[in-house]
């Protein structure tokens, strides 16, 4: 009952925080029944299409007013040129591209009009006054076409010169440089796609009004769910984590497909630009506003990553492909979910509670956390703690250094004489008890959260990379738009590869997602005979600890995917797990899996063989999980199409394995050599600088090492709380 009282309290905040913003934005923000009301009482707010010159505008808007039985109105035509009384060249030549902006911005100051479809001028929102007065008016939608597109409309108008643009200054150039106002205004963008007619944008922009009318399409549901069952919003499922039923939350309508002509467009950006076009359909904008949206990416993909690709895709071998994962702060994949969640949490985050993150990790996850948190504002760490679990003798060396750095503040790793799969438990243990979280609630005002893979706000992110990926491909000519790829996945929490069933269902062309497990194979156990089997199943150390998991939480949303939402099934079988720890699935479900997912395992000596071989002959330098990875591709892959190995983590985090796999005789004990040899093999540009930095720093940091007894690690998490939430500040 208290966690469905916590679900209630968070729509609630959401209802009330819509509220509050519709109050004092006006059309920034908009209720469910907005475009109905719209349609139906139509002289209440506008629809303004803005976008560069050639985008257009005047078009679209006649096809949109007469699609809405909506009056039309062009700006430059109703408005301008009325006032003026001549004709918008005129003016531009009289008075010059500085006093046009001006005398533009005054008379679109003094206009107003309601439930009426409003053309904007190009230059429209480079007047801040003015668009402030249009943006009261109603929703501002983002024609967003392509630049190659919009030159070639304004070469076939004979248009050689825009409005501020000087000479010496070509199209192409004053084109992107307009592109920040529009981005700064919009409400909604609308992605056009290469080639786009003016029927099709209209057509979008429609769908994109519809977005508004149905924003309980976009919903979430558990995995567990019933038809009964609550649905809930994307802030409720980010801050919740865990579903009240012990499900995990995913979009009750699966995700929205792109289309070709769009996936051609986004391919052309650069890799913040494709995640904001992309994560955009996926979080409804009453959740997180696009100009937010984009913000927290493009702070999340910065300087804070090696590579300015951010992902880089390398050609390995004949139709292999290398894609690197591990370029953020912490080296490892985990970088590319949370840089970006913790600024989604803590948007997300309603003001009257403080919020423990709690996180099990075999290694990666923590420090990336812990990273990834750290860097929010003041005012936002002062009420989110995060506290991590790891196995004290299931990390590597290097992993364990990166992560007991944390002990001071609001963020601390504690260590636990057992493995990952009983953290993890630990964890849904501690969610699942409803006297636990209301003492929590009620002593301390706090609420706990996740941000392992099974909160949806650090999955969705990593469907982005997979995208990434096939668009490098298309980028370079490597395939066209339609040719299938494989994509090979070191598996353990099976959260990697979801997401890249994801991309499949945004219309990525992934044919098959290969799961390569260590000897801890449970996975591909699963995959080949549909049994989940952990009987007399024991975990295994392993020189790739990252995977070294038993119980793969993302496999329940594998599976409620695999079962067209058979709630009740995924339901069974897991309660089944807790209880027998074994399920079997039928054999139409397995071979259903087997259509989208292969699996593998190979041992730690074909591991270490591997990234040897690899290294004499393509003088790459793999780690341990991407060789995991390669061992079983080479296996299992057809060789019919191109294959990209998911790489991540940089060698360096396992330097005492890799140098063994190298044959480097003497290895050194100090992790700090360790990557300093490396450097001697693979030269300096394959470091890690930001790793090699971090245990430069690091000193013999004293970190508390936890017994396995639930109740101790539950004394842990209140004595966090204490620490972070009651100290005199």
């Amino acid at each position: 009952m208290i966690r469905a009282t916590f679900g209630q309290l968070f729509a609630k905040v959401r209802k009330l925080r819509t509220h509050l913003l519709f109050s004092q934005f006006g059309s920034s923000y908009f209720t469910t029944a907005w475009l109905s009301n719209q349609i139906s009482k139509p002289r209440e707010r506008n629809i303004l299409l803005m976008g560069p010159p050639g985008a257009g505008k005047t078009c679209v808007g006649r096809i949109v007013g007469q699609r809405l039985g909506m009056p039309v109105i062009d700006i430059d035509d109703d408005v301008l040129e009325r006032t003026w009384g001549m004709s918008v060249a005129e003016k531009l030549s009289e008075i010059g591209g500085d006093g046009f902006i001006e005398e533009e911005g005054k008379a679109v100051c003094n206009f107003t009009a309601t439930g009426s479809v409003i053309s904007l001028t190009g230059s429209n929102p480079l007047h801040p006054d003015s668009m402030q007065h249009l943006k009261r008016s109603g929703l501002v939608l983002f024609l967003d076409v392509d630049t190659e597109d919009i030159i070639q409309r304004l070469s076939r108008m004979k248009v050689n010169r825009i409005v501020g643009q000087d000479a010496g200054v070509s199209m192409r150039e004053i084109l992107q440089y307009r592109k920040q106002f529009y981005e700064k205004w919009l409400d909604a963008r609308v992605l056009c796609g290469t080639g786009d007619s003016v029927e099709d944008v209209a057509d979008k922009v429609l769908r994109t009004l519809g977005r508004y009318e149905g924003s309980e399409s976009e919903m979430f549901i558990s995995t567990r769910s019933q038809m009964s069952s609550d649905p809930k919003f994307f802030s409720d499922v980010v801050i919740e984590g865990l579903a009240p039923d012990g499900g995990l939350y995913v979009p009750k309508k699966g995700f929205p497909k792109l289309e070709p002509s769009e996936w051609l467009r986004i391919s052309s950006m650069p890799y913040a630009m494709r995640a904001v076009a992309i994560l955009e359909n996926c979080i409804h904008p009453m959740d997180v506003s696009p100009v937010e949206l984009s913000t927290m990416v493009h702070r999340a993909y910065g300087q804070n990553f090696a590579n300015q690709l951010v992902v880089p895709l390398k050609h390995l071998t004949d139709h292999q492909y290398i894609l690197e994962l591990f370029h953020g702060p912490t080296a490892s994949f985990k970088d590319l979910a949370l840089q970006l969640m913790p600024q989604l949490f803590a948007h997300c985050l309603p003001q009257m509670c403080n919020y423990l993150i709690l996180v099990a990790t075999s290694g990666d996850t923590g420090s990336a956390v812990l990273n990834g948190f750290q860097n929010l504002k003041d005012s936002d760490r002062r009420r989110i703690g995060v506290l991590i679990f790891f196995p004290e003798k299931g990390v590597s060396q290097i992993q364990k250094l990166q992560m007991t750095g944390f002990q001071e503040g609001n963020a601390k790793s504690i260590s636990v004489l057992s493995d990952f799969d009983f953290c993890q438990r630990s964890i849904k243990q501690m969610f699942g008890d409803p006297s636990l979280m209301g003492h929590l609630a009620v002593e301390y005002a706090t609420v706990l959260s996740t941000a392992n893979s099974i909160n949806w706000a650090r999955l969705l992110p990593q469907v982005v990379y997979h995208c990434s990926a096939y668009l490098d491909l298309l980028r370079n000519r490597t395939l066209t738009f339609g040719d299938p790829i494989d994509v090979c996945i070191p598996t353990g929490n099976f959260g990697n590869a979801m997401s890249a069933l994801y991309a499949k269902q945004m219309g990525i062309p992934i044919r098959k997602v290969i799961c390569a497990s260590n000897h801890n194979c449970v996975i591909s156990d699963f995959i080949a005979s549909g049994a989940y089997d952990l009987r007399k199943r024991k975990l295994l150390v392993s020189n790739s600890p990252a995977i070294d998991i038993l119980k793969s939480s993302n496999l329940e949303r594998f599976i409620h995917h695999a079962s067209d939402g058979d709630g009740s099934l995924v339901r069974d079988l897991f309660l089944n797990l807790e209880r027998d720890c074994f399920f079997k699935v039928s054999e139409t479900l397995r071979q259903k899996i087997n259509l989208e997912v292969q699996a593998g395992w190979c041992s730690e000596d074909d591991c270490l063989r591997a990234i040897h071989e690899v290294h004499v002959t393509r003088g790459y330098i793999m780690d341990t999980h991407t060789a995991v990875g390669k061992v079983v591709a080479d296996r299992i892959h057809d060789k019919t199409c191109p294959l990209v190995i998911c790489s991540t983590a940089h060698h360096g985090k396992f330097a005492p394995a890799v140098l063994k796999a190298l044959q480097c005789q003497n290895i050194p004990q100090d992790p700090v050599d360790q990557l300093d040899k490396l450097c001697t093999i693979g030269g300096r540009e394959q470091m890690h600088e930001a790793l090699m930095k971090c245990m430069k720093d690091s000193g013999d940091d004293p970190y508390v090492v936890c017994e396995a007894d639930f109740s101790k690690l539950v004394d842990e998490v209140e004595t966090m709380i204490q620490d972070s939430f009651l100290r005199v500040q």
